[in-house]
Protein backbone atom coordinates (compact mmCIF):
# COMPACT_ATOMS: atom_id res chain seq x y z
CA UNK A 1 0.00 0.00 0.00
CA UNK A 2 0.88 3.33 -0.43
CA UNK A 3 2.18 5.78 2.58
CA UNK A 4 3.87 9.35 3.37
CA UNK A 5 6.62 8.44 5.71
CA UNK A 6 9.70 10.48 6.88
CA UNK A 7 13.02 9.06 7.88
CA UNK A 8 14.87 12.51 8.89
CA UNK A 9 13.33 15.56 10.45
CA UNK A 10 12.77 19.32 8.26
CA UNK A 11 10.96 20.85 5.84
CA UNK A 12 8.39 18.97 3.93
CA UNK A 13 11.08 17.71 1.33
CA UNK A 14 11.62 15.09 3.63
CA UNK A 15 8.62 13.69 3.09
CA UNK A 16 8.37 10.77 1.04
CA UNK A 17 5.85 8.22 -0.94
CA UNK A 18 6.39 4.75 -0.06
CA UNK A 19 5.33 1.30 -0.48
CA UNK A 20 4.72 -0.86 2.68
CA UNK A 21 3.08 -4.10 3.76
CA UNK A 22 -0.92 -3.71 3.76
CA UNK A 23 -1.35 -4.46 7.72
CA UNK A 24 -3.56 -7.15 8.80
CA UNK A 25 -5.91 -6.93 11.70
CA UNK A 26 -5.27 -8.18 15.17
CA UNK A 27 -8.32 -9.88 16.93
CA UNK A 28 -9.60 -6.39 18.42
CA UNK A 29 -8.94 -4.35 15.62
CA UNK A 30 -10.42 -3.40 12.28
CA UNK A 31 -8.62 -2.57 8.73
CA UNK A 32 -10.06 0.51 7.42
CA UNK A 33 -9.63 1.44 3.57
CA UNK A 34 -8.58 5.00 4.18
CA UNK A 35 -10.76 7.88 1.35
CA UNK A 36 -9.43 10.63 3.79
CA UNK A 37 -7.24 11.67 5.76
CA UNK A 38 -5.87 15.21 7.03
CA UNK A 39 -2.59 17.77 7.45
CA UNK A 40 -2.61 19.18 10.88
CA UNK A 41 -0.28 21.70 12.86
CA UNK A 42 0.92 18.51 15.03
CA UNK A 43 1.77 16.94 12.01
CA UNK A 44 3.90 19.73 10.96
CA UNK A 45 5.15 20.06 14.44
CA UNK A 46 5.97 16.17 14.62
CA UNK A 47 7.74 16.61 11.38
CA UNK A 48 10.06 19.32 12.37
CA UNK A 49 10.10 17.97 15.95
CA UNK A 50 8.88 20.68 17.60
CA UNK A 51 8.86 21.52 20.26
CA UNK A 52 12.29 19.56 21.18
CA UNK A 53 10.36 16.80 23.85
CA UNK A 54 9.02 15.26 20.39
CA UNK A 55 12.93 14.44 20.23
CA UNK A 56 12.93 12.24 23.49
CA UNK A 57 10.20 9.75 21.96
CA UNK A 58 11.20 9.48 18.53
CA UNK A 59 14.98 9.95 18.29
CA UNK A 60 17.48 12.64 19.16
CA UNK A 61 19.05 13.58 15.49
CA UNK A 62 16.35 11.78 13.68
CA UNK A 63 13.60 9.32 13.59
CA UNK A 64 14.11 6.19 15.23
CA UNK A 65 11.81 4.46 13.03
CA UNK A 66 9.96 5.12 9.57
CA UNK A 67 7.68 7.15 11.13
CA UNK A 68 3.93 7.51 9.19
CA UNK A 69 2.12 10.78 9.83
CA UNK A 70 -1.45 11.74 10.21
CA UNK A 71 -4.09 11.55 12.67
CA UNK A 72 -7.63 11.94 11.17
CA UNK A 73 -8.85 9.65 8.74
CA UNK A 74 -12.32 8.67 7.05
CA UNK A 75 -13.08 5.51 5.46
CA UNK A 76 -14.50 1.99 5.08
CA UNK A 77 -13.62 -0.94 6.74
CA UNK A 78 -12.40 -3.50 4.60
CA UNK A 79 -12.26 -6.38 7.07
CA UNK A 80 -12.06 -7.25 10.84
CA UNK A 81 -10.75 -9.52 13.81
CA UNK A 82 -12.40 -12.53 15.17
CA UNK A 83 -13.28 -10.78 18.67
CA UNK A 84 -14.42 -7.48 16.46
CA UNK A 85 -18.18 -6.80 17.76
CA UNK A 86 -18.85 -2.85 16.97
CA UNK A 87 -18.33 -2.49 13.45
CA UNK A 88 -18.75 -4.85 10.23
CA UNK A 89 -16.87 -4.94 6.59
CA UNK A 90 -18.63 -2.39 4.54
CA UNK A 91 -19.11 0.06 7.59
CA UNK A 92 -18.47 3.92 6.92
CA UNK A 93 -16.10 5.43 9.47
CA UNK A 94 -14.15 8.09 11.19
CA UNK A 95 -12.08 8.87 13.78
CA UNK A 96 -8.28 9.12 15.56
CA UNK A 97 -5.60 7.27 15.37
CA UNK A 98 -4.12 8.41 18.83
CA UNK A 99 0.09 9.05 19.03
CA UNK A 100 0.52 5.84 16.85
CA UNK A 101 -0.86 8.29 14.24
CA UNK A 102 -0.35 6.49 10.79
CA UNK A 103 -3.44 7.50 8.62
CA UNK A 104 -1.67 9.59 5.76
CA UNK A 105 -1.82 5.92 4.18
CA UNK A 106 -3.80 3.70 2.30
CA UNK A 107 -5.05 1.41 4.80
CA UNK A 108 -4.54 1.20 8.97
CA UNK A 109 -5.55 -1.00 11.74
CA UNK A 110 -7.02 -0.02 14.22
CA UNK A 111 -8.60 -1.28 17.91
CA UNK A 112 -12.29 -1.52 18.18
CA UNK A 113 -12.83 0.40 20.85
CA UNK A 114 -10.49 3.04 20.07
CA UNK A 115 -11.33 6.83 19.13
CA UNK A 116 -13.52 4.93 16.13
CA UNK A 117 -17.32 5.90 15.07
CA UNK A 118 -20.06 5.40 11.94
CA UNK A 119 -19.16 8.44 9.76
CA UNK A 120 -21.89 11.18 10.16
CA UNK A 121 -24.70 10.25 6.93
CA UNK A 122 -24.72 14.18 5.72
CA UNK A 123 -21.06 14.20 5.53
CA UNK A 124 -18.59 13.40 2.63
CA UNK A 125 -15.42 11.39 3.30
CA UNK A 126 -13.22 14.63 3.56
CA UNK A 127 -15.80 16.51 5.22
CA UNK A 128 -15.79 13.86 8.14
CA UNK A 129 -12.11 13.36 8.25
CA UNK A 130 -11.96 16.91 9.37
CA UNK A 131 -14.06 16.97 12.02
CA UNK A 132 -11.88 14.49 14.65
CA UNK A 133 -9.33 16.34 15.93
CA UNK A 134 -10.02 20.08 16.12
CA UNK A 135 -13.59 18.82 17.47
CA UNK A 136 -12.21 16.35 20.18
CA UNK A 137 -9.35 18.84 21.15
CA UNK A 138 -12.03 21.88 21.28
CA UNK A 139 -14.26 19.78 23.23
CA UNK A 140 -11.78 18.49 25.53
CA UNK A 141 -10.92 21.62 26.70
CA UNK A 142 -14.72 23.03 26.61
CA UNK A 143 -15.29 20.17 29.40
CA UNK A 144 -12.24 21.18 31.23
CA UNK A 145 -13.78 24.93 31.89
CA UNK A 146 -17.10 23.37 32.58
CA UNK A 147 -18.40 25.35 30.15
CA UNK A 148 -22.31 25.96 30.55
CA UNK A 149 -25.10 28.56 29.24
CA UNK A 150 -24.71 31.90 29.69
CA UNK A 151 -21.37 32.16 30.13
CA UNK A 152 -18.73 34.56 27.98
CA UNK A 153 -16.02 32.66 26.17
CA UNK A 154 -13.47 34.55 23.98
CA UNK A 155 -11.65 32.26 21.90
CA UNK A 156 -8.05 33.39 20.56
CA UNK A 157 -7.71 31.77 17.21
CA UNK A 158 -11.31 31.30 16.08
CA UNK A 159 -10.44 30.62 12.54
CA UNK A 160 -8.06 27.28 12.99
CA UNK A 161 -9.81 23.55 13.09
CA UNK A 162 -9.55 24.06 17.01
CA UNK A 163 -11.05 27.34 16.70
CA UNK A 164 -14.05 26.70 14.10
CA UNK A 165 -15.06 23.70 16.22
CA UNK A 166 -14.60 25.54 19.23
CA UNK A 167 -17.10 28.16 18.25
CA UNK A 168 -20.13 25.81 17.02
CA UNK A 169 -19.24 23.53 20.23
CA UNK A 170 -19.44 26.16 22.80
CA UNK A 171 -23.13 28.14 20.92
CA UNK A 172 -23.99 24.50 21.05
CA UNK A 173 -23.65 24.68 25.20
CA UNK A 174 -25.26 28.34 25.27
CA UNK A 175 -22.32 30.46 25.85
CA UNK A 176 -21.86 33.46 24.41
CA UNK A 177 -18.91 33.62 21.87
CA UNK A 178 -16.60 36.09 21.54
CA UNK A 179 -14.23 35.33 18.47
CA UNK A 180 -10.36 36.56 17.92
CA UNK A 181 -9.12 36.58 14.59
CA UNK A 182 -7.17 38.09 11.54
CA UNK A 183 -9.49 40.54 9.26
CA UNK A 184 -9.68 38.06 6.19
CA UNK A 185 -11.07 35.48 8.61
CA UNK A 186 -13.92 38.22 10.61
CA UNK A 187 -16.54 36.68 8.12
CA UNK A 188 -15.84 33.16 8.52
CA UNK A 189 -16.40 33.32 12.15
CA UNK A 190 -19.07 35.00 12.09
CA UNK A 191 -20.93 32.53 10.21
CA UNK A 192 -19.73 29.86 12.63
CA UNK A 193 -22.09 31.76 14.97
CA UNK A 194 -19.41 33.95 16.98
CA UNK A 195 -21.66 36.65 18.42
CA UNK A 196 -18.74 38.82 18.27
CA UNK A 197 -15.42 39.45 16.38
CA UNK A 198 -12.27 40.88 17.08
CA UNK A 199 -9.75 41.38 14.50
CA UNK A 200 -6.59 41.18 16.69
CA UNK A 201 -4.88 43.27 13.69
CA UNK A 202 -6.27 46.52 14.75
CA UNK A 203 -7.77 45.42 18.40
CA UNK A 204 -6.28 44.22 21.63
CA UNK A 205 -8.94 42.65 23.14
CA UNK A 206 -7.27 42.28 26.83
CA UNK A 207 -7.47 46.35 26.59
CA UNK A 208 -10.93 46.82 26.32
CA UNK A 209 -12.37 46.65 29.76
CA UNK A 210 -14.41 43.22 28.69
CA UNK A 211 -13.74 40.39 31.22
CA UNK A 212 -14.33 36.67 30.37
CA UNK A 213 -15.82 33.21 32.03
CA UNK A 214 -13.50 31.39 29.53
CA UNK A 215 -10.36 32.45 27.65
CA UNK A 216 -10.05 29.56 24.99
CA UNK A 217 -6.34 29.61 23.22
CA UNK A 218 -6.27 27.49 20.33
CA UNK A 219 -2.90 28.62 18.79
CA UNK A 220 -0.42 29.54 21.59
CA UNK A 221 -0.10 33.48 20.76
CA UNK A 222 -2.72 34.70 22.92
CA UNK A 223 -0.56 37.63 25.67
CA UNK A 224 -0.56 35.15 28.92
CA UNK A 225 -0.76 38.33 31.65
CA UNK A 226 -3.61 40.10 29.32
CA UNK A 227 -5.63 37.17 29.03
CA UNK A 228 -5.38 36.89 33.18
CA UNK A 229 -6.21 40.32 33.37
CA UNK A 230 -9.63 39.46 31.19
CA UNK A 231 -11.18 37.11 33.23
CA UNK A 232 -13.67 37.39 35.45
CA UNK A 233 -12.67 36.11 39.41
CA UNK A 234 -12.92 32.36 38.81
CA UNK A 235 -12.45 32.37 35.27
CA UNK A 236 -10.94 29.85 33.65
CA UNK A 237 -7.38 30.27 30.85
CA UNK A 238 -7.69 27.58 28.39
CA UNK A 239 -4.44 26.53 26.15
CA UNK A 240 -4.82 23.99 23.73
CA UNK A 241 -1.10 24.34 22.58
CA UNK A 242 2.11 22.63 23.83
CA UNK A 243 3.08 25.37 26.77
CA UNK A 244 6.98 26.61 27.93
CA UNK A 245 8.43 25.67 30.58
CA UNK A 246 7.44 29.50 31.70
CA UNK A 247 3.93 29.36 31.31
CA UNK A 248 3.53 25.82 33.24
CA UNK A 249 5.54 27.72 35.94
CA UNK A 250 2.73 30.89 35.39
CA UNK A 251 0.00 28.94 34.88
CA UNK A 252 0.79 26.94 38.17
CA UNK A 253 1.30 30.04 40.37
CA UNK A 254 -1.63 31.37 39.29
CA UNK A 255 -4.10 28.40 40.12
CA UNK A 256 -2.05 28.70 43.74
CA UNK A 257 -2.52 32.08 44.36
CA UNK A 258 -5.81 33.23 42.82
CA UNK A 259 -9.54 32.10 41.79
CA UNK A 260 -8.74 32.00 38.41
CA UNK A 261 -7.30 28.77 37.03
CA UNK A 262 -4.81 27.70 34.44
CA UNK A 263 -5.45 24.47 32.32
CA UNK A 264 -3.48 23.55 29.80
CA UNK A 265 -1.58 19.79 28.50
CA UNK A 266 -3.24 17.62 25.55
CA UNK A 267 -6.65 16.61 24.84
CA UNK A 268 -7.15 12.74 25.32
CA UNK A 269 -9.39 11.47 22.53
CA UNK A 270 -12.30 9.26 23.45
CA UNK A 271 -14.97 7.18 21.49
CA UNK A 272 -17.07 8.79 23.15
CA UNK A 273 -16.54 12.54 22.51
CA UNK A 274 -16.31 11.05 18.78
CA UNK A 275 -19.72 9.96 19.32
CA UNK A 276 -21.33 12.98 20.23
CA UNK A 277 -19.59 15.28 17.77
CA UNK A 278 -21.46 12.89 15.10
CA UNK A 279 -24.66 13.83 17.00
CA UNK A 280 -23.73 17.39 16.55
CA UNK A 281 -22.82 17.13 12.49
CA UNK A 282 -26.02 15.22 11.88
CA UNK A 283 -28.03 17.89 13.88
CA UNK A 284 -26.66 20.48 11.97
CA UNK A 285 -25.23 22.32 14.38
CA UNK A 286 -21.06 21.32 13.48
CA UNK A 287 -20.22 21.80 9.99
CA UNK A 288 -16.70 21.09 9.07
CA UNK A 289 -14.20 23.73 7.73
CA UNK A 290 -12.10 22.36 4.51
CA UNK A 291 -9.55 25.27 3.70
CA UNK A 292 -7.85 23.29 0.89
CA UNK A 293 -8.39 20.34 -0.10
CA UNK A 294 -5.41 17.96 -2.15
CA UNK A 295 -4.30 14.51 -3.80
CA UNK A 296 -2.74 11.98 -1.47
CA UNK A 297 0.77 12.53 -3.48
CA UNK A 298 0.75 16.09 -3.11
CA UNK A 299 0.68 15.83 0.76
CA UNK A 300 4.41 17.72 0.80
CA UNK A 301 2.53 20.99 -0.87
CA UNK A 302 -0.38 20.68 2.28
CA UNK A 303 2.55 20.82 4.92
CA UNK A 304 3.60 23.97 3.03
CA UNK A 305 0.59 25.71 3.18
CA UNK A 306 0.16 24.45 6.92
CA UNK A 307 3.35 25.86 7.67
CA UNK A 308 2.63 29.44 7.13
CA UNK A 309 0.38 29.14 10.04
CA UNK A 310 -2.68 30.99 8.38
CA UNK A 311 -5.01 28.20 7.33
CA UNK A 312 -8.59 28.48 8.06
CA UNK A 313 -10.33 25.48 9.34
CA UNK A 314 -9.19 22.45 7.64
CA UNK A 315 -6.74 20.76 5.26
CA UNK A 316 -7.92 17.61 3.84
CA UNK A 317 -5.83 15.00 2.12
CA UNK A 318 -8.13 13.13 -0.80
CA UNK A 319 -6.35 9.27 -0.72
CA UNK A 320 -8.69 7.77 -3.20
CA UNK A 321 -12.03 8.56 -5.08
Amino acid sequence: MKTIVYTKYGSPDVLQLKEVVKPTPKDNEVLIKIYATTVTSGDSRMRRADPFPIRLFNGLIKPKRIIILGNELAGEIEAVGIDVKLFKKGDPVFGQAGMSLGTNAEFICLPEDGTLAIKPANLSYEEAAVIPFGGNTALHFLKKGNIRSGQKILIYGAAGSIGTAAIQIAKHFGAEVTGVCSTINLDLVKSLGADKVIDYTNEDFSQSGQTYDIIFDTTGKSPFSGCLKSLKPNGIYLRAVHMSLSSIVRGLWTSMTSSRKVIGGVATELKENLVFLKGLVEAGKLKPVIDRNYPFEQIAEAHRYVDKGHKKGNVAITVRI
